[in-house]
């Protein structure tokens, strides 16, 4: 019996614990569920062609049970045509039978490359069929918090790990669902054979003896593979310490800090706990399971060999039944193995098929208490009046602190509104629920006194342009990274120039290698990179680009963090400008940007405190304006100056550093 499996530690999973015993529904969950799972994605390649592909593999499990066959009979009439010569009948009987088991032969060796072509087609329309679902799935949620779940986090990690890999997708099962008619439709054939050429108790013998090499081979991987719910979490650190280590995400620190010793260590001590899980479980399940099930199989089998001798021996069949029963007895022994086209990639399909499962579940668990996405057209200008926060609270999933707590707050239509205060105040958490990426957990968020749940959640965003403190930097070209910020719309390379210059990064991108269609990245053929600062400047722009495309919110969250000061006074100083008539929300650490907002807002505790113009709240001496001295009076001293020292300082804050000591005196 061959027992070996697939040597790499791949992901499998079941609802069960791991052992070699499990109740009757849990092996129905783990055996028959995920193949009738399996059966229903078939229809997804296409009838015709999995119809063909049926046939193909019953011809193909036939065809070398002919040729056994043929040159079974072909062995029994050499006698005779020997002893006749070549003119006799006998030796055109063993001409005509040659010629049979050459076409079977031949025929087995043209279709098997057929069978595998189509069932690399196959394979492609149930995968590609499934990726789309899969995507389909998480981009269900009209916010982000299921994508911080962890029990989502971990389904979605072994859904999605089927498709890296070449073998073991979902679309390979089905073409090894297949294979197993062929497998199969071969086994019963040689059980008949062998049970006509010996006799009946014979061919049923050896077809148990074969089953039970089946069950130690494809129930042993079934049950080594439920291992991987033990360790799920920990392989997805695995892959975590991998990316960390062989891309470019931490290489700078990774060598500077000296971090090589400490992350091979780190990773070692993951892969171990991840490994020696599946040890343990190979011994149990296959080292005792394999000794007993040979011992019993190989009795059976051979059992039917000394009986297919004795006949042969005693005169009670002839050469042809002897040749005939070794060689049927021999090709269905074989089919006791390792299926490489149908074991491995079924299982891990169906573990992955039950994860994908899981993880519908777990989003319809996650959305049963949600609030229906909203269907209303959002109203061409909005919000013309006002956006507000009516009585807001909030809290992110699984966490016990409160981060908003009833907020009330107005952000005028046309005006810029700055939002202030401590870390940790609650201030990124407006621009996700403006941004409908949470949903509050009490209170609403209105644009003209609707409640923004109420629009289609793809139309509301449209009138958002948003700068992420955490922006990302695509690796595609800089026209294609400016004009995501209006995927909706056809690029207009016009507006993505316009859009670029008003961020004042458009002359350093038009003197790339390839101007705008450059790629910003190292990775590809003429890329290059950007520095912090010029990859800011691409995020305003691409805030920018969402205004031309007919965006009325204007959401800037540190929008100047990898500026110096000159760059970030110089973008400040046209603020104005670029915003004009557009419902902005600014939130700034550096009071010297802060304060050209027309209203400002802060935050504390997951409260307004505080609201106001600039010159009201420093004249009302409470948290704004102790806050705005001390960062003042750093400034006055260089502390925060970039490379200029305080004349940077000077240049973006002299005036806050004078007005903060006129306030002292």
């Amino acid at each position: 019996m061959t027992t070996g499996t697939p040597s790499a530690v791949e992901p499998a999973a079941a609802t069960a614990p791991p052992g070699l015993r499990v109740t009757w529904s849990h092996w129905v969950d783990e055996a028959v569920r995920p193949r009738l799972r399996i059966v229903r994605l078939l229809t997804s390649g296409g009838d015709g062609l999995v119809v063909f592909l049926t046939v193909l593999n019953v011809a193909l499990g036939l065809l070398p049970v002919a040729f056994v066959v043929a040159t079974s009979v072909l062995v029994g009439e050499v006698p005779a045509a020997v002893d006749g010569g070549v003119d006799s009948a006998a030796w055109d009987r063993l001409t005509g039978i040659f010629l049979l088991a050459a076409a079977a032969f031949l025929l087995t060796q043209l279709l098997t490359p057929v069978g595998n072509a189509l069932g690399q087609r196959l394979r492609r329309r149930v995968d590609g069929a499934l990726r789309d679902e899969a995507m389909a799935l998480m981009l269900r949620p009209v916010g982000i918090g299921p994508l911080e779940d962890q029990r989502i986090l971990d389904e979605l990690s072994e859904t999605v790990r089927a498709f890296d890999r070449e073998w073991g997708t979902p679309g390979q099962a089905c073409v090894g669902l297949l294979g197993l008619v062929a497998r199969y439709t071969r086994l019963l054939a040689l059980v008949v054979v062998i049970g006509v050429a010996v006799a009946w108790p014979a061919g049923p013998a050896v077809g148990a003896a074969v089953l039970l090499f089946r069950y130690g081979q494809r129930g042993g991987l079934r049950k080594y593979s439920r291992v991987w719910r033990e360790v799920v979490g920990k392989q997805r650190e695995v892959t975590y310490l991998h990316q960390v280590t062989m891309t470019d995400v931490a290489a700078k620190e990774i060598r500077l800090f000296g971090l090589s010793g400490w992350l091979a260590d780190r990773y070692v001590a993951a892969w171990e706990a991840v490994v020696r899980p599946f040890e343990r479980a190979r011994r149990r399940v296959y080292l005792v399971p394999y000794l007993v099930l040979t011992s019993v199989g190989l009795l059976l089998a051979g059992g039917a060999m000394v009986h297919t001798a004795q006949l042969a021996a005693t005169g009670q069949v002839g050469l042809t039944a002897l040749a005939l029963g070794v060689q049927a007895v021999a090709l269905a022994i074989s089919l006791g193995g390792y299926y490489p086209e149908a074991d491995t990639s079924t299982q891990y399909a169906m573990l992955s098929l039950s994860a994908l499962q899981r993880l519908r579940e777990r989003l319809d668990e996650v959305e049963a208490g949600q609030r229906p996405p909203g269907r209303a057209a959002v109203p061409a200008g909005t919000p013309a009046v006002a956006l507000t926060f009516d009585r807001v609270g909030f809290r992110y999933p699984g966490a016990g602190r409160t981060v908003l707590d009833g907020i009330e707050l107005e952000l005028p239509a046309g005006r810029c509104t700055a939002v202030v205060g401590v870390n940790g105040a609650g201030k990124t958490t407006l621009v996700k629920l403006l941004g409908r990426l949470y949903e509050p957990t009490s209170g609403s968020v209105r644009a003209d006194g609707v409640d923004i749940a109420e629009f289609d959640p793809e139309q509301w965003r449209r009138q958002v342009g948003v700068i992420f403190q955490d922006f990302v930097r695509y690796e595609l070209t800089a026209a294609e990274n400016i004009a995501l910020g209006a995927a909706h719309v056809p690029v207009d390379r016009a507006v993505v120039l316009r859009a670029a210059e008003r961020a004042g990064i458009a002359e350093a991108l038009l003197a790339l290698p390839d101007g705008l269609d450059t790629p910003l990245s190292r990775a590809y053929p003429g890329g290059t990179d950007l520095s912090g600062g010029q990859w800011q400047r691409i995020a305003i722009a691409r805030a920018l680009y969402a205004l031309e495309a007919g965006a009325k919110v204007l959401v800037l969250d540190e929008p100047t963090a990898a500026l110096d000061v000159r760059a970030e006074a110089a973008f400040f100083d046209r603020f104005v400008e670029l915003t004009r008539g557009v419902t902005s929300l600014l939130i700034s650490h550096r009071f010297s940007s802060v304060r050209r907002a027309d209203h400002i807002v802060v935050l504390d505790g997951g409260r307004v405190v505080e609201r106001g113009s600039h010159d009201g709240l420093i004249a009302a001496g409470g948290h704004y304006a102790r806050l705005f001295a001390l960062q003042a009076e750093r400034f006055a001293h260089g502390l925060d100056a970039e490379d200029d020292g305080v004349a940077n300082a000077g240049v973006a804050d002299g005036g806050m550093a004078d007005e903060a000591r006129e306030g002292n005196r």
